[in-house]
């Protein structure tokens, strides 16, 4: 079930950021926490493992939206020097919620019917999907109002009076093959009167240039989606925060699936499961909210970030490391819980990189491309990987001391991003928006003909 929900998730995310230069991003996160909740509801009442793949699917298109226009409202609207700190509280709720989610299908397993599992969720889940249609929504900043755009669309989209030779050649042939078009349309339904015949034809000419006009409209919407791709994946700064977090979650993910057995065949505990959970839920807590505090404290910049990531990484991969090497569980404990606290202090200063590294109208598509990254070269492939060398090795210990080495590379790759020249576009100007000089040199939309006129007639004063 959690692939077909990461296929949700993985799809949808570069979709809603795209959307978000047309729709109003605070209503695309109310479309899919509807979608999330009705996908829930029907969860409850799948009758076969079809049915409930199905679901599970769109359950990820819901956590698409948040991931890719979340992230940007909460740094919009956050004061200048608390963005890391609320950045790390909206990041803080993943660990803690993986961790009560296990706590909560445990007891509504037990006590409830499996299908209440997901009907109580849903219901959870339904005030914030209305409250995304309810609420006023508040400019993504780096788009233009939805005014601006339709201005500046009718700008882009319209014929000029004047073209060259070219343009009009173009021009000719697309209109000789409309006539050609609704000349043969006109034989194929037996038009006979010739005042239905020319309005028939008009009607063809009209839905052709629409169509074309539609085409080209999508055609360099999906050209500025490819566009807005290899700009992010040319920004060093970019990739190699990318870089690092994907190999950051891949030992993330695989703690998550496999430490609790771990725990439990190195140490022989039977409470390796309400251990993991419980060390999760306040490492996830404390640490969390103490690196994003920790970056507003050191002023945060991009620079600054990136030595916190590996600071912070380097010194955790230390104490869980370590941890693993101690025979006795209480030591263990001990230092994989400081270990835990340090390595989850990455989710404030990673995601601020990931958002302020790039143009305020790229920050969407940033968030959607380093989730799908993450997912499909982090936690994704780690659990099959680890179990595949456990299986191999057949020493449990051995197995997590060389996945927690993989922490030392990954502070290696964010230690290079400090000496990377990094500016923290987060100020810079709208996508979209005409300036007076640009408005000025452009012909009025409703008088194409006046300015035509007014030069064909030069006794008028």
């Amino acid at each position: 079930m959690s692939s077909a929900f990461l296929v949700g998730l993985l799809v949808t995310s570069p979709i809603f950021a795209s959307l978000a230069k047309s729709v109003n991003p605070f209503r695309l996160i109310g479309v899919g926490s509807s979608v999330c909740t009705l996908a829930m509801i029907g969860c409850g009442f799948s009758f076969n493992f079809w049915s409930i793949t199905i679901c599970r699917m769109l359950v990820g298109v819901g956590e698409a939206s948040f991931i890719s226009l979340a992230a940007p409202f909460i740094d919009d609207n956050a004061p200048v020097g608390q963005k890391a700190a609320w950045l790390a509280i909206f990041y803080m709720c993943m660990p803690v919620g993986y961790a009560l989610g296990c706590v909560y299908g445990g007891l509504a397993g037990t006590h409830l019917n499996w299908r209440f599992a997901f009907w109580v969720e849903a219901i959870v889940m339904l005030p914030f999907a209305i409250l995304g249609f309810i609420m006023k929504p508040s400019q993504l900043k780096g788009f233009a109002p939805a005014e601006s755009k339709k201005a500046l669309i009718s700008i882009d989209t319209a014929v000029p009076e004047v073209e060259d030779t070219e343009a009009l050649n173009v021009k000719v042939s697309a209109r000789s093959m409309e006539e050609e078009s609704s000349h043969v349309f006109s034989k194929l339904v037996h038009i006979q009167d010739p005042q239905r015949e020319q309005n028939f034809t008009q009607t063809i000419n009209s839905s052709s240039f629409l169509g074309m006009q539609c085409a080209s409209i999508n055609l360099s919407q999906f050209s500025r989606f490819i566009e807005d791709i290899e700009v992010l994946l040319v920004d060093k700064v970019y990739v190699v925060n990318l870089l690092g977090y994907c190999a950051y979650n891949f030992v993330l993910g695989a703690y998550s699936y496999w430490w609790p057995k771990a725990v439990y065949n190195i140490y022989n505990t039977s409470d390796a499961d309400m251990i993991s959970g419980g060390m999760t839920i306040i490492s996830g807590i404390l640490g969390t909210l103490a690196g994003g505090y920790v970056l507003d404290c050191m002023t945060s910049t991009v620079s600054n970030a990136f030595k916190l990531l590996s600071v912070t990484t380097f010194v955790g991969a230390i104490f869980c490391f370590t941890a693993f090497c101690f025979k006795s569980m209480y030591a263990f404990l001990a230092l994989f819980s400081i270990g835990e606290l340090l390595i989850l202090a990455t989710q404030g200063p990673a995601n601020y990189i990931f958002l302020h590294c790039v143009k305020p109208s790229l920050r969407p598509l940033s968030m959607a491309i380093s989730t799908i990254s993450i997912h499909i070269f982090g936690d994704a492939p780690s659990s099959p990987l680890v179990g595949f060398l456990q299986d191999r090795i057949n020493n449990w210990r051995e197995t997590a001391l060389i996945l927690t080495s993989i922490l030392f590379p990954t502070a290696g790759i964010w230690f290079i991003g400090i000496f990377l020249h990094s500016v923290d576009r987060f100020n810079e100007g709208k996508e979209g928006e005409v300036t007076e000089v640009d408005i000025s040199n452009t012909t009025p939309l409703l008088e194409p003909k006046v300015a035509e006129t007014r030069n064909s007639s030069p006794d008028q004063p």
